[in-house]
């Protein structure tokens, strides 16, 4: 199951893997996307901390990690193509891919119904 973050980040937890990016709502808010920086495989992130940068021609935003986990794998595609995030940001525009990552980091975080809900008070 996919949760959501106020902060407009998603993760989606397989087993002890998760694999997180930023919802359609914060890529439209962005505007188009020039460029993501991508975390460094291995490295330690904890729930909280900047994960990456997201820069665009509004601004740049820091996008922070749901849980916490070891960077498994970035998202590659982005670094010739940051423009995916806006076309796809809950699929293909995913960021990285966190190993490790404790199911019991999710329950705070709402599910698809409560981010939709949410987003329409903003």
């Amino acid at each position: 199951m996919k949760k959501f973050t106020k902060e407009h980040e998603w993760v989606l937890l397989e087993g002890t893997v998760a694999t997180i990016g930023i919802t359609a709502h914060a890529a439209h808010e962005l505007g188009d996307i020039t460029y993501v920086e991508l975390p460094s495989s291995g490295a330690q992130i904890n729930a909280g901390e900047v994960l990456t940068v997201i820069e665009s021609v509004k601004a740049a935003s820091d996008v922070y990690s749901p849980v916490s986990g070891i960077v498994e794998a970035a998202n590659q595609e982005l670094e010739g193509n940051p423009q995916l995030v806006n076309e796809s940001p809950e699929e293909e525009g995913w960021v990285c891919k966190l190993k490790g990552v404790d199911a019991s980091e999710l329950d705070d975080l709402m599910d698809e119904k409560e981010y939709r809900d949410y987003v329409e008070l903003l």
